[in-house]
């Protein structure tokens, strides 16, 4: 028989994992007696480790294993089982994936190595299984991994030896083998986890799944993760997007180096990508990247217990000069800083410290200091208004009483809002002042350069998050029309038709100005007197640089002539390109010269700009320090697109030409808005046009008086390149297909249209404007305003993920320009469903005017184009109006309601295509 469709669900309720981690009766698939096999391992942890279900063993050679009734097959289990743990070879599984569905089992983990890491007959395998689970919506955890365990129910199914402790830290690895061995560590140091899960090749479920079932988890508190390979990337991206922001998620991922990557695609089949873009991803996501397993668990512990700082200043207080400068040298190294004492705090520290103190960060209180002198100079400093965290070191001096100043520093922390870490340096006679520190919720480190890595780490996370919640300015250009999407559309199928990949250079700067990307004006000349011409035209000096269909790379064969100022210089020039290529690649080569001003920008700045496409992410576009040793100095940095003008700015502040753009040694600064501007309209150019392989602006002329694209480069995918074949971009585009217009009964014309990031403000006068019972309608329950304009709320809401919710707004323009939002409607998908829930809200003055169930119909049709197959809605019992709406006008069908509740559901499948009722 078929899986059994879901009860009705909301987009915050269902949970498609939670059979998996939270099974009543599970089947283990090939469980024996035999000693040292798998299939008696997770037999033996099932039966002792009680997690308040059933155990049914499958083996068709065996009446009973470990005492325990056997059955021949899945068809023959007496209850209907949960959970099914395959430990058979290989070979068999497909089949048995089959038979589970068939048996109606929602979910399945495959112990049996043998798949992909093996090759071709491997990878059939797993689409065979791949397969089998999708005929019978099945949730797959594996193949090739250690199983699962949920310490909190008892659950552990998988080979490992023992469970881990119950905590609030969720692990996952696709590494079995390091993840018995963090389960060794976690026990000797009473770790705890929520979660302890190896997913092995992530055939199905996969680290997006797993951050979204923890996200809703609410015994899970922090996400660490040890990652070889991605997966799947947007699910991957769209999945941490939404949880990072409640909840951390530290990852550790292999394959920084081409030798650890290679290893790392051996061991478990995963194509590791570029590492730099991954670290990009990351930071886009507001996913934490530490390098060691250490850093793993310490990071978790400080989130956990901490509060995050809010700059990358740190206080370091020790009563030895050593360990302070050794870690002064990891906290610069890292990227963070050392504050600046304040006068007034370097005067109550004259008056509490010894005349010979160092007058400086880092505070050295000397080695007679008391458990006294520590409390009194660390509340002190942590007061300091330049201090974003504090760092209290220890060394077991003879005077030194390591258990009474741990005694105190917990009580000055009690107070402070700022984190506290501490490095109690030393062996036994520090340990019961280390133990003090660790129970009071004070992180402690072997070493305080660990300690500075660690504060390091903090300081990133916190500016990355605080980025996610960051409004982008409104931009001042228009947005993306159609009219320039089919212009270079045009001009990007007329090269492929010419059968060439790559732009000339004119065609490359005619692309970038329809994105209103400043370009150096540029003319085609095909014999010296022509090129002499149009330099006489243009006006001297002038540069002479190659025009070539096939050649891009000028400067290598002598394709650049620079500052030419008469027409003979010109003509000369011409026929010295002319020759060069002739020389060093052959005549056909050469199809003329183009001609161009020599472009004088005072003070400006030769930068790069440029898109590539990764493997796994898609496009990605690179910024930084241009000119002909782009190479040479290595300074850029990547992002994915699409841009806004906050992601644009923070791309560039990575960067180390990003402070001399700011104005250095009396220059004037460069306009950074519209730098940002150029960035952010580059970034759609790379998203609106798949067939684009890379661009390359080099050099991109920044200065106080413009901005000016000198030469370009555009490549385009080979014309046999199919639609299927190209890249996707890894986060989803906004949505511009949406945009329509719609007219009111009373003849006022509104934009419905998808939300974006910008609108926050509006956002924020909208439910300004909303009547109690309008909110109670919607929510229903009362929201104060508030809790429905904070900031963190809002940010959310207009910066959703468009492949997860789509949220239309209803936009109403004023005679004179002002606009506003009027309506909201919202289709928020169900995680692995085909099914989706709708809801509409309307400002007060504008409601039985259509505009409620205008959104409600086009959250339909979107739900159709989404490939949405069923669609739910709810309704407040009293909500009379909103009930005739849903079943009337939209065709949907009311569930009895359920005695007690406050709302009534409705359904609607969407493969009835009956219209609705106008």
């Amino acid at each position: 028989m078929n899986a059994p469709t879901p009860p009705i669900p909301t987009s915050k309720s269902y949970q498609p994992l939670s059979k998996l981690f939270n099974p009543r009766h599970i089947a283990v698939i090939g469980a024996t007696e035999n000693s040292g096999s798998v299939g008696r391992t997770v037999m033996w942890n099932l039966i002792s480790s009680p997690f308040g279900g059933t155990v049914f063993p499958v083996n068709p050679k065996r009446a009973n294993v470990l005492g325990i009734k056997a059955y021949p097959s899945v068809a023959d289990l007496p209850e209907l089982v949960d959970l099914a743990v395959i430990c058979t070879p290989a070979p068999t599984v497909p089949k048995i994936i089959e038979q589970c569905g068939r048996a109606g089992i929602p979910g399945a983990i495959i112990i049996s190595a043998g798949f992909r890491e093996l090759g071709p007959p491997g990878v059939e395998l797993e689409r065979q299984v791949a397969a089998a689970a999708t005929e019978f919506r099945m949730r797959i955890i594996g193949p090739n991994c250690l199983g699962i365990q949920n310490p909190l129910t008892g659950l552990n199914a998988s080979f490992a030896r023992g469970i881990a402790r119950p905590g609030s830290i969720a692990m996952l690895s696709q590494s079995g083998a390091l993840l018995t061995g963090i389960l060794d560590w976690s026990l000797r140091s009473q770790v705890g986890f929520s979660a302890f899960v190896s997913l092995g090749s992530m055939l199905d479920v996969g680290f997006g799944d797993m951050i979204d079932y923890l996200g809703d988890d609410p015994h899970t508190r922090a996400i660490l993760i040890y990652m070889e390979g991605v997966g799947n990337p947007r699910q991957f991206i769209s999945a941490a997007r939404e949880v990072a922001l409640s909840k951390p998620i530290i990852v550790i991922k292999a394959g920084r180096t081409a030798a650890a990557a290679a290893a790392a695609a051996s061991h478990t089949g995963s194509m590791t990508g570029s590492d730099d873009v991954l670290d990009a991803v990351f930071r886009r996501v507001g996913v934490q990247r530490v390098n060691t397993i250490g850093e793993l668990f310490d990071l978790a512990e400080i989130l956990a217990n901490q509060p995050r700082p809010k700059g990358p200043n740190l206080t370091i207080l020790t009563n030895a000069g050593g360990p302070g400068v050794l870690t002064t040298d990891a906290l610069i190294a890292g990227g963070g800083s050392l504050t600046q004492l304040a006068p007034e705090t370097k005067a109550q520290l004259d008056q509490l410290l010894p005349p010979h103190w160092s007058h400086g960060n880092p505070v050295d209180i000397l080695g007679d200091a008391s458990p006294d002198r520590y409390a009194r100079a660390l509340e002190i400093t942590a007061k300091d208004p330049g201090s974003d965290g504090m760092l209290v070191i220890l060394t077991p001096q003879d005077m030194t009483d390591a258990t009474r100043s741990a005694d105190a520093l917990v009580e000055v922390a009690k107070n402070q809002t700022k984190p506290i870490l501490a490095s109690w340096m030393g062996g036994a006679s520090v340990q019961a002042g280390e133990e003090i520190l660790n129970r009071a919720g004070i992180p402690t480190f072997e070493s305080p350069d660990a300690a500075a890595r660690a504060f390091n780490y903090l300081w990133q996370y916190d500016r990355t998050l605080r980025a996610l919640y960051e409004t982008p300015r409104l931009s001042s250009a228009d947005a993306s029309t159609v009219t320039r999407q089919q212009k270079a559309a045009a001009m990007i199928a007329a090269v492929a038709a010419d059968h060439r990949t790559t732009l000339t250079e004119p065609e490359s700067k005619d692309l970038l100005a329809l994105y209103d990307i400043p370009v150096s004006t540029t003319r085609v000349a095909t014999s010296a007197r022509q090129a002499a011409e149009e330099a006489r035209a243009m006006g001297f000096p002038v540069v002479l640089k190659l025009y070539s269909f096939s050649i891009t790379h000028k400067t290598d064969v002598g394709g650049v002539v620079l500052n030419l100022r008469t027409e003979q210089e010109v003509e000369k020039a011409f026929e010295q390109v002319r020759e060069a290529v002739a020389a060093r690649r052959g005549g056909e080569h050469f199809q003329g010269v183009t001609v161009q001003p020599m472009v004088k920008l005072a003070d400006a700045y030769e930068l790069i700009l440029g898109s590539a496409v990764d493997p796994q992410f898609g496009p990605v576009i690179l910024f930084g320090s241009g000119g002909q040793m782009v190479e040479v100095f290595q300074d850029r940095a990547l992002a994915l697109p699409p841009l806004n003008s906050t992601l644009a700015r923070r791309l560039m502040d990575r960067t180390r030409i990003s402070r001399a753009l700011a104005g250095i040694r009396g220059r004037r600064p460069v306009d950074t808005a519209k730098l940002e501007e150029l960035l952010v309209q580059f970034s759609l150019l790379v998203i609106e046009h798949p067939r684009i392989r890379e661009i390359d602006i080099n050099p991109l002329l920044a200065g106080p008086d413009g901005i000016i694209a000198v030469d370009a480069r555009v490549i385009i995918f080979p014309p046999e390149t199919s639609d299927a074949q190209l890249p996707r971009p890894a986060i989803r585009p906004y949505p511009s297909q949406y945009v329509r217009t719609f007219t009111t009964r009373d003849h006022e014309t509104l934009t419905l249209r998808p939300i974006c990031p910008e609108d926050e403000p509006l956002m924020v006068d909208f439910h300004r404007r909303l009547s109690t019972q309008s909110v109670r309608n919607r929510y229903y329950m009362a929201m104060r305003l508030e809790d429905r304009i904070a900031h963190e709320r809002l940010i959310r809401v207009c910066m959703g993920d468009y492949d997860r919710e789509i949220a239309m707004v209803a936009q109403h323009t004023a005679a004179g320009g002002e606009k506003e939002i009027i309506g909201v409607g919202r289709l928020s998908k169900l995680r692995g469903t085909d099914a989706a829930e709708i809801s509409a809200i309307v400002s007060d003055s504008w409601q039985h005017k259509g505009v409620g169930t205008a959104l409600l119909e086009e959250a339909l049709e979107i739900a159709r184009r989404e490939d949405v197959r069923r669609v739910y809605a709810r309704a407040l019992v009293d909500n009379i109006e909103a009930q005739k709406i849903l079943v009337d006008r939209l065709g949907f069908e009311m569930r009895p309601p359920e005695p007690g509740s406050p709302t009534i559901h409705f359904e609607r499948n969407l493969d009835d295509q009956t219209p609705s009722t106008p």
